[in-house]
């Protein structure tokens, strides 16, 4: 690793970036320290101690296995006061009306939800009960009834996951789901189909000194920061970026690498190469640069003709879509593709990374699977510096998966099944169902139809994460109980109900005793041990509560549901889960197992019944916009899941209220910055002010949540039932 200093490779010649825009990491630190006063040897304990529970990149403690460096990042400094906090003052919850209109930001430095609560139908708030009479309440309302299960992301740990879908299974029903649904399901089903394996096949050392990475619909600096790190040393080592994206984002630009010295003095120039593309058209992009990489002769010939199935058909499908349809759907030129191509097929290696801007569309496994393509015909999966990485915002979304909470999976990505049923039911003693269950959309979509009795939802808020947060109350409105498991308070759980509301309080990852384990984004099983410092009240550890409610539910099979601790689930995981071998082992402060070493399809040996990696033939959508119309996209700020940390976000000055418009647009429509706007999807309307950004034109963006009112709820990918949190849209000056 080469570690001179290189000029070649800076931002700017002022110190630190003074005068220009960016984030401030040191000031984070500040307020880091200030937002845990009272607590700050415990916050030193958890940063030291633990294993992050922000994005999925697993630092153990502030270091990791890529380099022998400290990693810190703002979203980590930023959940600290969540893992620190006192109790809230339960007496607020006696009327919920005095919280009615409260940002959820405000809700949450409340405290920390301390004690069972419980809402009777037509009361104005919250009394405490005891864990007794909670697991009672939850019981009766969820047996002989029809109900769901969702488990969200934050923090939550393997084990929390793997013993709330058992106990979910033991109930009766596969209606268990979590975060990945809104995520990375469509990576889930087009990795399966094409590699036969849902994870990255590469590790973050193979970033580092890659002849290219090239991120689609991905901004790692605003959504995995401590990952800037390993791009600061990628291009020290001579690695070349490439990013496909409707908007150049400023932080992927140029980036101040916090801890270390020339970075943090001079920055970085991160991306080489920019393609714009239109929101929606990644396939007519992806497909154009297959499309030269055929009529160039840059294809891996040896490499597609010994390893894979099905590239005849897809050369003579792209051979058929003319260059006139993928320019117009693309919104990039033939030349655009072809300097793609050209980067590709003149690297040795190469690196493919996405996110939610190619798996959130109603079209995202198609998405997912132009992006195979890709790799498959240049030969970029199972060797040093290659793979085909779908980066995990969070750090329990690859987990989640994995462990079986997942309404079309059994732990282990097994599919829904009568044989896979069958085998687990033998391991765990019960009748597992054999019938897919219904995902978190579905959910919400069968409480609002009145098919649905009963919801628990662990963490999340329905009312911020899916589309259409009036469709998503009125169904939280009409189920006959609710159980809502958190660490804080969240609006979804002031929403008044026809039947019972549940709080119940959950424990975080550092309170667990036994300590848990997470899976990062390089499919790394991490350890976090318990961390010493206060306790809240009478929290509970997650796994424990979803054992007790389906023992006290069906008290014959209770001792079949119940674990004593997390080392016994560790124990259980492994023997369900193959290739999770030595997890049972995980129980110090760094311990860790990479599944699958650090490359999967190992030389080309692909994780499908035959071996091969399976080419697919991927048609452009049939994308029409009206003249006058835009293609609007939600994108993140300041902020962790849809917690918003800050107004302003540091990287571009977007306030949460801001619209990001091409200047080309806002010369078009005479709009100067901060001149107000509404956009307009059929009925559903959103207002707004103008930003000038660097988006190709005809295209927008907004906040998530804020924007999700314009964005349809019917809306989904075919297989992995995703979202799209993309809308078109009319604008009209205000």
């Amino acid at each position: 690793m080469k570690r001179r200093l290189d000029p070649r490779n800076w931002a700017s010649l002022r110190p630190f970036g003074l005068g220009l825009r960016k984030p401030n990491n040191y000031l984070e630190l500040w307020k880091a320290f200030r937002s845990v006063k009272g607590n700050r040897r415990y916050a030193w304990r958890i940063l030291n101690e633990g294993t992050c529970d922000g994005c999925a990149l697993g630092t153990r403690g502030m270091r990791d296995w890529t380099m022998p460096e400290i990693h810190l990042c703002n979203i980590r400094l930023r959940l600290l006061p969540l893992n620190t906090m006192g109790p809230l003052d339960v007496s607020l919850l006696r009327d919920v009306s005095g919280l009615a209109g409260r940002k959820s930001a405000e809700l949450r430095s409340l405290g920390r939800l301390p004690y069972p609560m419980l809402r009777r139908a037509g009361e104005p708030g919250f009394r405490r009960v005891s864990w007794d009479e909670a697991l009672r309440v939850a019981a009766d309302g969820l047996r002989d009834r029809r109900f769901g299960v969702y488990l969200t992301s934050r923090g939550v740990p393997n084990e929390n996951y793997y013993a709330a879908q058992k106990a979910v299974r033991a109930l009766g029903t596969n209606n268990v789901d979590n975060a990945a649904r809104i995520c990375h399901s469509p990576s889930t089903v087009a990795l399966k189909e094409t590699i036969g394996a849902a994870a990255t096949t590469c590790s973050y050392t193979d970033w580092i000194g890659s002849d290219l990475i090239v991120f689609i619909g991905s901004n790692p600096s605003n959504n995995q920061p401590v990952a800037m790190k390993y791009l600061y040393h990628a291009k020290k080592a001579g690695t070349r970026i490439a990013m496909v994206n409707a908007y150049r984002e400023p932080g992927m630009d140029r980036y101040w690498v916090p801890s270390n010295a020339e970075s943090a003095v001079f920055g970085t120039k991160i991306t080489d190469e920019f393609f714009g593309v239109n929101v929606g058209g990644d396939i007519g992009f992806l497909n154009g640069v297959l499309k030269h990489l055929v009529e160039n002769d840059w294809v891996d010939k040896a490499f597609v003709e010994e390893r894979t199935t099905g590239f005849d058909e897809v050369r003579r499908a792209v051979s058929d879509q003319s260059w006139e349809e993928l320019e117009a759907l693309s919104g990039a030129s033939r030349q655009d593709m072809f300097r793609l191509a050209r980067l590709l097929g003149e690297a040795r290696s190469a690196v493919l990374v996405w996110s939610m801007g190619i798996t959130q569309h109603a079209y995202g496994e198609d998405n997912v699977r132009a992006i195979v393509n890709l790799a498959l015909a240049r030969g970029f999966v199972g060797r040093d510096k290659c793979g085909l990485m779908p980066i995990r915002g969070h750090s329990g979304v690859q987990g989640g998966a994995e462990m079986g909470a997942y309404a079309t999976g059994l732990p282990g990505g097994l599919p829904v099944t009568e044989e896979n049923a069958a085998r687990f039911a033998e391991l765990w003693g019960f009748e597992v169902p054999a019938t897919p269950g219904l995902t978190a959309t579905d959910m919400i979509d069968a409480a609002h139809a009145g098919e649905l009795d009963a919801l628990v939802s662990s963490g999340g808020n329905f009312l911020e994460v899916l589309p259409d947060p009036g469709y998503c109350r009125e169904a939280l409105e009409r189920l006959r109980l609710r159980v809502h498991v958190d660490i804080v308070l969240s609006s979804q759980m002031l929403v008044p109900s026809e039947g019972d509301v549940l709080l119940l309080p959950a424990q975080t990852r550092y309170e667990m005793v036994g300590g848990v384990t997470e899976t990062s984004t390089e499919r790394r099983v991490i350890f976090s041990p318990e961390v010493e410092g206060p306790r809240v009240g009478e929290a509970w550890p997650e796994w424990k509560i979803f054992t007790e409610l389906a023992a006290r539910t069906r008290p014959e099979i209770a001792g079949r549901v119940r674990f004593a601790g997390t080392p016994q689930i560790r124990e259980e995981i492994e023997r369900a889960v193959p290739f999770y071998a030595g997890i049972a082992g995980l129980s110090r402060f760094g311990d860790n197992v990479q599944y699958g070493g650090r490359h999967l399809c190992p030389g080309g040996r692909f994780q499908t019944p035959d071996g091969l990696g399976r080419f697919s033939v991927v048609e452009p959508p049939a994308l029409e916009r009206p003249d006058g119309a835009f293609m609007v996209a939600t994108r993140r700020g300041k902020q962790f899941n849809s917690m918003v940390h800050e107004r302003l976000d540091a990287f571009n000055g977007a306030a949460r209220e801001a619209v990001l418009m091409s200047p080309y647009d806002a010369d078009r429509l005479g709009l100067r910055d901060g001149a107000p706007v509404e956009l307009r999807s059929g009925e559903r309307s959103y207002r707004g002010r103008v930003l000038r950004a660097p988006l190709v034109p005809g295209n927008l963006q907004i906040h998530w949540p804020e924007g999700n009112v314009l964005l349809d709820e019917a809306r989904r990918s075919p297989q992995a039932r995703i979202p799209d949190y993309n809308a078109l849209v009319t604008v009209r000056p205000l």
